[in-house]
């Protein structure tokens, strides 16, 4: 093979630089029977490292659910479909933007937003809701502001411009992420079930054609740097950040659906991590076909560029597409008709090589099946986490002043209204927005009646203490979100973040949350249809907490009949399902009032879970309840304080302890009725062996009474509306 002179000469330096350790690279160099380019051990980094090959999950990604009777593909595509009935398919993912974000904030989310818009909109759907998942750092860490601000900002800049409403997310903060925040991004699009298409390359001799915007260097190497932990130096890393354009990413989504409905797509592939490379190997790969590429037909915006930096390169707006031949010039004519780049770069063979040809030499020739789903595959050592000891609510101080703790609670970073968060949202564009943030779930109509749900949920302190509990207990706070605006759970995204997988301690949690997120998956028919594993996540050894995100979505029949968590009228009924509570270990309580994070975080019943989601769902379709919320962090206490904060009215509940108020039981929801129908919802539910009882009433008189004590509804407003916009302004 012909390579440049020009190309630096490959060292261990170089090779150690390229995220590859000195046995991976021996692999290489036996698999071409010889020493590679510069361009070739360029694309070997990209392909084969733990953001694009998965190389220390598959093993265990493979033990996940992820069929189902609504199940159209699972993993391993862009995104995942699922049937929602009368021929329309829901097609959603979530996806990881940790690394650059810390980096440069405002670009690195945005690009998130938009590269999980490209996974969506590639397999012919038209997004229809974007949701997030942010973690940052202790708020008094010198950098957590300007972090919060850039990425709230980048994210909304993005979506509100391209045009898809953001209708849920969450927002914490936790001194683990201090030197490496999460931005997991999520997209849900609708599309119908008979054109729906896919990355696979099929036929010999067809054309492959760029599409989009320009390459540029920006982002090269950025999949390697997401594969890495991070050191005190990551600022240098600012050039491997892309930069995104969401008016070119609106234009590349009518273009593309222009042409799908033209029948001109046999294959697409969107670029995002590493680019160009993992595009082109990944739709041959698949097809068992080869690639060959020209890259002197490349669209660049830079002059000069070789063939190792448009390979690497994660320019944004990009798509790869495999085309039928005859429908070229139709095909160009719509793409330029958006004003896009259109250009064939090469074809399809059968050789089952991989070849990038610029300047009239060979840069690149490489076996597609090894580069591509055949990469490197690791066992990764792993120890068994230790389980902490439970807590005994008997040793849990009760306060001096319970309205003290109340307000507290309310208004603590975690616990407070992300309002300043979802406000730079635009969330009603598209105006089928039914259920905005602030809610359990946001909900997306799809029809006359017929809606969508969407929830996106992890408690990361409940993982690091248990993983297998935690893992079940964020795939059950999903369903109990969906289940409590009245969807039916249908199915899940996952978005897997962890430390370094290197460590057994890393990796033990990882295998443990996957087994609590398989059992609970399996137990509520909610399969895994895509997702994102994210690992080195740490900064100078430092973890973040193992944070494995689950993005749901439900189906709801008729969006009129939805549940929100706001009171309605003076004089309801206050009904708690579940029972009351006494799990105080790892909850909001024991950390804001007493400083600790301990014990073991509150088992999952799963078959209550599902029992107790099916009841209060019927509940819901029959127009039994006036208002629903589910009970997590926080507690009951919570729970009522926001339901009342959501509406006009205040609350009074019977007498109760701390340990009631506060401990963080799981498969609980709080419920309004009228007050003349509670007694029947009661008997319904013992008769389904539920236990329902009544704890209180809406009041019209804006105050929060429990036992003796009361607290004015706008000083819990003021707590719960002030911290964010005074700490961001501050």
């Amino acid at each position: 093979m012909k390579s440049a002179a020009t190309e630096p000469k490959i060292t261990p330096d170089v090779v150690k630089a390229h995220g590859l350790k000195p046995d991976e690279y021996e692999r290489f160099v036996k698999l071409l029977g010889r020493e590679p380019s510069f361009t070739e051990l360029g694309i070997c980094s990209a392909m084969w490292n733990e953001h694009c090959s998965y190389k220390s999950s598959k093993k265990w990604l493979r033990q996940l659910p992820t069929k189902g009777p609504r199940v159209i593909q699972g993993p391993g595509e862009n995104a995942g479909v699922i049937d929602v009935d009368d021929g329309q398919a829901i097609i959603f993912k979530m996806e990881s933007h940790n690394h650059p974000s810390f980096i440069e904030p405002y670009q690195g989310s945005a690009t998130g937003v938009g590269g999980i818009l490209r996974d969506v909109f590639t397999m012919g759907a038209r997004p229809i809701a974007a949701l997030n998942a942010l973690r940052f750092g202790e708020p008094s860490h010198p950098k957590t502001k300007h972090l919060v601000g850039g990425v709230v900002a980048g994210v909304g800049g993005y979506g509100n411009s391209f045009g898809v409403p953001t209708v849920a997310g969450e927002v914490n903060f936790h001194a683990r992420y201090n030197g490496n925040i999460l931005v997991n991004a999520m997209a849900v699009g609708i599309a119908d079930t008979d054109k729906i298409f896919y990355s696979k390359a099929k036929g010999v001799g067809l054309p492959v054609v760029y599409l989009g915007a320009k390459t540029g260097r920006d982002g090269i190497h950025g999949a390697t740097m997401a594969s890495a932990e991070f050191d005190d130096k990551a600022e240098e890393k600012r050039p491997t950040v892309q930069v995104g354009d969401p008016f070119t990413e609106k234009c590349l989504l009518e273009a593309c659906l222009e042409l799908m409905a033209s029948g001109a797509v046999i294959a697409i592939q969107d670029m995002g991590a590493a680019g160009l490379t993992s595009s082109s190997v990944e739709m041959g790969a698949k097809g068992d076909l080869g690639i060959e590429l020209n890259l002197d037909n490349v669209p660049c915006r830079e002059e000069g560029m070789t063939a190792y930096e448009m390979m690497l390169s994660e320019s944004q707006e990009r798509m790869l597409m495999i085309l039928r031949p005859e429908m070229e010039k139709q095909a160009e004519a719509i793409f330029h008709k958006w004003d896009l780049d259109f250009a064939i770069i090469g074809k399809t063979t059968d050789t089952l090589r991989f070849v990038i040809k610029h300047g009239g030499e060979v840069k690149a020739d490489l076996p597609i099946k090894q580069m591509g789903d055949e990469a490197p595959e690791y066992d990764r050592p792993w120890v068994e986490p230790k389980k902490p000891a439970v807590i005994a609510a008997a040793d849990v101080p009760a306060p001096a002043d319970l309205g003290a703790v109340m307000l507290k609670i309310t208004g603590s970073p975690d616990m407070c209204s992300r309002r300043w968060v979802w406000e730079q949202y635009d969330s009603l564009i598209g105006s089928n927005t039914a259920q905005i943030p602030g809610g359990d779930a946001g909900v997306v109509r799809i029809a006359e009646k017929k809606a969508i749900a969407v929830s996106a949920d992890v408690t990361p302190r409940y993982v690091e203490a248990d993983p297998f509990e935690g893992g079940k207990q964020a795939v059950a706070e999903c369903w109990r979100n969906i289940s409590a605006v009245g969807a039916e759970p249908i199915a899940v995204t996952d978005n897997l973040n962890f430390g370094n997988p290197e460590r057994p301690e890393i990796m033990g949690q990882f295998v443990f949350a996957l087994k609590g997120i398989g059992e609970a998956c399996r137990a509520l028919d909610f399969p895994i249809v895509s997702g994102n594993v994210s690992l080195y996540n740490e900064t100078n050894g430092q973890a973040i907490l193992p944070t494995p995100a689950i993005g749901g979505v439900g189906l709801m029949r008729d969006w009129t009949k939805m549940a929100t968590v706001k009171f309605k009228t003076d004089g309801d009924a206050i009904l708690l399902l579940g029972g009351h509570g006494s799990h105080m270990g790892q909850s909001i309580y024991l950390r804001e009032v007493h400083g600790r994070e301990d014990g073991a975080p509150p088992p999952v019943d799963l078959a209550k879970e599902r029992r107790h989601g099916d009841f209060v769902r019927a509940l819901i379709n029959d127009g039994a309840v006036t208002a629903v919320h589910d009970i997590s962090d926080g507690g009951l206490a919570t729970a009522v304080i926001e339901m009342a904060l959501a509406s006009d009215f205040g609350a009074t509940l019977d007498a109760m302890d701390h340990v009631r108020l506060y401990a963080e039981d799981q498969a609980r929801y709080v419920l309004t009725c009228p007050a003349k129908e509670a007694a029947k919802i009661i008997t319904q539910a013992h008769v389904k062996g539920i236990d329902v009882i009544r704890i209180g009433t809406v009041t019209a008189d804006a105050t929060f009474k429990v036992g003796g004590t009361a607290l004015a509804m706008a000083a819990l407003r003021k707590a719960h509306e002030g911290w964010f916009p005074e700490y961001m302004a501050g």
